[in-house]
């Protein structure tokens, strides 16, 4: 996510528009990556592959963005309740459009699992309450409408959001409390946690695990809690007694780096999965993205145009991270029923990128940020 983890910084704090240009970056190569998913007979043979790692970007970006904005207020007011309600704000209201937009999909398509069998009513009404309450579905239970073992079956992508609440209870509890020397061992032992997670394989694709069930091992779990783990944590460090470096172009320098490594065919020397994906994942998350994070924060926009591209697209980048997969389910569809490849069926897929940037704009302007406005001055007002 997006980030799914934008903050309100302190008014007295400078803004660091150029992450937040560099979150919208990200999102936007995410549904790329996804839309390549409807080609691939694998992750081995998927094109535009590692579009997977804009997620532990995001939670990189989450851990610096919230302990910037909020490391200086415990103490002074914040308490555990109010800051999860502060997140609670600013992430909900899109959740719930990314759920109903889920369900209609899933009608559209005529409430039939992937492989055909039709699901009930009941089925279907509970896993649209239980995505709005961000409960996850286990797998094969009633809720796992799709039949594929996702998290959250009407907008997969929740998964990611799920933990992004999860190192947000963390942050709130404990994290925050926590030294700096203390922080540096939480990153230390959960670094090399994930660096043997992605290289034992547990998600069976030696990707580094999400959701539930991802491969034969099923401990798609256990690898998503060490991406946000680490990230999340890394991100919170940098955050403390930060100081920027000079360098000039670091949004395009970082924009570069990132389209780069989401483009980067899966890592095989013999067409069958192998460690050495689990290796290239493991140095983005543990190397390259907190490096990344670093510059970004350390850049400035030099122009008045510049500035108003990174704010436009710091301003959609949740709300296309959180929108853009009901649509991806639509397209899935239409594309294995007829047995369509991408040289037939591009256009409708540069439809469907410009398309989710038209919605995620017109839902931030017309739903998100009012409720938000709304809710942050009822939460004040107590």
């Amino acid at each position: 996510m997006q980030s799914t983890s934008s903050s309100q910084p302190l008014a007295s704090k400078p803004h660091y528009e150029l992450l937040d240009g560099l979150r919208g970056v990200a999102a936007l190569m995410v549904i790329w990556y996804h839309v390549f998913e409807a080609f691939a007979t694998s992750p081995v043979d998927q094109k535009f592959n590692h579009g997977y790692l804009a997620v532990d970007f995001f939670f990189v970006l989450s851990g610096f963005v919230l302990g910037y904005a909020y490391d200086d207020r415990w103490g002074k007011g914040m308490t555990s309740g109010n800051f999860i309600l502060r997140r609670i704000i600013r992430l909900q209201p899109m959740v719930v459009v990314g759920v109903v937009l889920g369900v209609i999909a899933f009608i559209i398509q005529g409430c039939t699992q992937w492989d055909g069998t039709v699901v009930s009513t009941t089925a279907v009404v509970l896993s649209l309450v239980m995505g709005l309450f961000m409960l996850p579905s286990l797998p094969g239970a009633l809720p796992e409408v799709r039949g594929n073992g996702e998290m959250f079956p009407l907008n997969g992508p929740s998964w990611s959001l799920f933990f992004e609440y999860i190192g947000s209870i963390f942050y709130a509890i404990i994290l925050h409390r926590l030294s700096k020397s203390a922080l540096r061992m939480v990153v230390i032992v959960s670094g090399l946690c994930l660096a043997l997670g992605a290289t034992m394989n547990l998600s069976g694709t030696y990707h580094i695990g999400m959701g539930w069930t991802i491969g034969e091992d099923g401990l798609g779990f256990v690898g998503g809690f060490l991406r946000l783990a680490f990230s999340f944590s890394i991100g919170l460090y940098m955050s403390r007694d930060f100081t920027p470096i000079k360098i000039r172009g670091a949004f395009w320098i970082c924009s570069a780096i990132l389209i780069g490594l989401f483009c980067v065919p899966y890592i095989t020397p013999d067409g069958e999965v192998s460690v050495w994906n689990g290796i290239f994942d493991a140095l983005c998350t543990i190397c390259i993205f907190p490096l990344v994070v670093y510059l970004g924060a350390s850049g400035f926009t030099s122009d008045v145009t510049s500035g108003k591209i990174c704010e436009f697209f710091g301003n959609i980048s949740y709300p296309v991270y959180i929108i853009h997969y009901p649509a991806m389910y639509l397209f899935y569809w239409w594309v294995w029923g007829n047995g369509y490849t991408f040289g037939q069926v591009w256009p409708v897929a540069v439809g469907i990128f410009f398309g989710t940037i038209l919605m995620a704009w017109i839902f931030l302007k017309v739903y998100d940020e009012p409720v938000r406005r709304y809710l942050t001055g009822h939460l004040r007002r107590r």
